[in-house]
């Protein structure tokens, strides 16, 4: 009689078993998803850690549109000034003048696109009359800090992808203490890596009319879509 118990009860358990199994798989796989979202974070953040800190040129590539123009009407201000420095020494006179630039920047100029602006999709300009885009913030920027007396090699107009993949223009500054982004949409200055940024090019240290790429291959048909 028992041993008829036995195999009546038998594909009970086997079913219960079953059910057991298929209830721990899915809490098996979230605990292999958790894991391998912890260590692709703990990629991320090594990856952060150990990047270089200065960007490494590529070869030469295609400047701007909207730069290119910009030069035929301001040749002066596409040539090299002063030394042909690796880097600048980022000491206490140097970071303070570089915030107070980025800072005064940023506040003076309202931001207004190209189209609204002058009724263009693309145009590089100065400022002056308070308004522009991320390239004309990057133009005005650079400007103050060459009258400043800082090298035109360590200063140097930069195309990168956005957070929304969008063209947009940031000014890197080479420093001892590695790039610098100069930025209109941040208060604060990071190095190029804090960003998220996608880097695509920026001009040569050497001749700032000449331009390098940066290991982004897409890239954007228009620098300042948005402001």
């Amino acid at each position: 009689m028992s041993k008829r118990v036995s195999l009546l009860s038998l594909p009970l358990a086997l079913a219960a078993w079953v059910a057991l199994l298929g209830a721990s798989v899915p809490a098996a796989a979230q605990e292999n998803r958790a894991q391998d979202a912890r260590g692709q974070l703990r990629l991320a953040n090594l990856a952060a850690a150990f990047a270089p800190r200065h960007l490494a040129d590529g070869r030469y590539t295609s400047a701007p549109s909207g730069y290119v123009r910009f030069c035929a009407e301001n040749g002066a201000d596409c040539r090299a000034a002063g030394p042909l420095m690796p880097a600048i020494r980022l000491d206490a006179e140097h970071k303070a003048e570089l915030e107070r630039v980025n800072r005064t920047v940023n506040e003076v100029v309202q931001p207004e696109t190209d189209l609204d602006h002058y009724g263009e999709t693309e145009r590089w300009a100065y400022p002056d009359d308070g308004r522009g885009d991320c390239e004309d913030y990057v133009l005005e920027k650079r400007r103050r800090l060459i009258n400043a007396g800082w090298p035109t090699s360590v200063l140097l107009i930069t195309v990168v992808r956005d957070h929304e993949g969008d063209g947009h223009a940031v000014l890197t500054v080479i420093t001892d203490k590695g790039d610098l982004i100069l930025d209109n949409q941040e208060a604060e200055i990071h190095t190029w890596t804090d960003t998220g940024y996608r880097f695509v090019k920026r001009q040569s240290k050497e001749d700032p009319s000449q331009w390098v790429s940066l290991g982004e291959t897409r890239v954007p048909p228009v620098v300042g879509t948005g402001r």
